[in-house]
């Protein structure tokens, strides 16, 4: 089975160190490896991210790779990195790759498709950090001068990329979109509905605070993004430049913010007929209410195997993967979203169409 990792992209001040580190304090029992691009003679990010005390990441497992932007060393240093990760006794079970500010995701993406790299790690998924209430003044950054300051520091730097056409490849190669900052907003919505206009179909548009995530939510997501290239366009392919990321200076890290955001809980129902309607339900009723994850198991009438369901968005997969032994017949079903969801009208839409007879 391939490793999975995920690609977190944005912008200088954006938050994505403080995504990570919510993220590694509610990992539970994974095994995260973390690959920071750092550069210049300050590992800022990597010095918050280790020692921080946090049980399922190790200062062994934070690796800074500080040569450069990301995606101009691919070769050089990416890869190897990756390759020396795969090959420890114990390899991690996910990998969480943090670029510096300025990094253009696409390369990174299709580093993933090396021969070395191809057969054991895939990419689960591309989030994007944007700083909210920048994006929304339309300076992308709230600091540009630091990330000028980042550009003129970086030796390596192979690509000289105007910010508007940055974000824009930033947005393009998205799987979720994280809206951050959304506390130092008046009212969100108008920029997340631009957003989704912007983006790709089924990329999902999330506001957070202090970039406080479920890991359910980050993880897991199965994107398989270095197979799908073509959707993922590139503004350009050579230009490049590059900041290193943002502690979100800002905030105080000490509050605890977040998961009130967000909700989950069970629609239990009969069991189904049709796994293939069944999926079709389930990538509707997503698609109406919003909910950004949804996996569960149910039992299909006359088959003994167990079916498996996952949602990431309206991209359903359903497969059986065991005998049901001694489990119940039904279907049991996790829900997780924003806060707010409508429990009610959710569990009744997803209630499975009778057996026939």
């Amino acid at each position: 089975m391939k490793i999975p990792a995920t690609i977190v992209t944005g912008f200088l001040g954006a938050g994505k160190t403080t995504l990570i580190r919510h993220l590694l304090q509610n990992a539970g029992d994974r095994r995260i490896a973390l690959i920071i691009n750092e550069f210049g003679d300050l590992g800022v990010d990597g010095g918050i991210l280790k020692g921080c005390g946090i049980e399922s990441c190790s200062d062994d497992d934070v690796v800074e790779l500080s040569n450069g932007c990301i995606c101009c060393t691919v070769a050089d240093d990416f890869v190897p990195t990756m390759q020396a990760l795969l090959a420890r006794e114990t390899p991690p079970d996910h990998i969480v790759i943090e670029t510096s500010g300025l990094a253009l995701p696409q390369p990174l993406v299709r580093a993933f498709a090396w021969p070395d790299l191809k057969t054991r790690v895939t990419v689960d998924g591309v989030v994007t950090v944007l700083d909210g209430p920048a994006v929304a003044a339309g300076t992308f950054a709230a600091d540009i001068a630091a990330v000028d300051r980042q550009r003129a520091a970086d030796d390596g730097l192979d690509h000289e990329t105007p910010l508007s056409e940055l974000y824009a490849d930033q947005v393009a190669c998205a799987d979720m979109i994280v809206v951050n900052k959304i506390d130092l907003m008046g009212d969100p919505a108008p920029l997340i509905a631009r957003l989704r206009g912007e983006a790709r179909a089924g990329v999902q548009v999330v506001p957070a605070e202090m970039g406080a995530l479920p890991a359910e939510v980050l993880l897991g997501r199965g994107q398989g993004a270095e197979d799908d290239l073509a959707a993922r366009h590139e503004i350009h392919h050579h230009h490049h430049h590059h900041d290193d990321d943002d502690d979100d200076h800002d905030h105080d890290h000490h509050h605890e913010h977040g998961h009130d955001a967000f909700e989950s809980f069970v629609v239990e129902t009969a069991e189904i007929a049709d796994p293939a309607a069944f999926a079709a339900r389930i990538s509707d009723v997503v698609r109406r209410h919003g909910i950004l994850r949804l996996k569960g198991f149910a039992s299909v009438a006359g088959k003994p195997m167990r079916l498996t369901v996952q949602a990431v968005g309206p991209r359903v997969d359903h497969y059986f993967d065991r005998p049901l032994n001694g489990d119940a017949r039904g279907v049991r079903l996790v829900v997780i979203g924003q806060a707010g969801l409508d429990r009610a009208a959710i569990a009744a839409d997803l209630q499975a169409s009778p057996i026939p007879a």
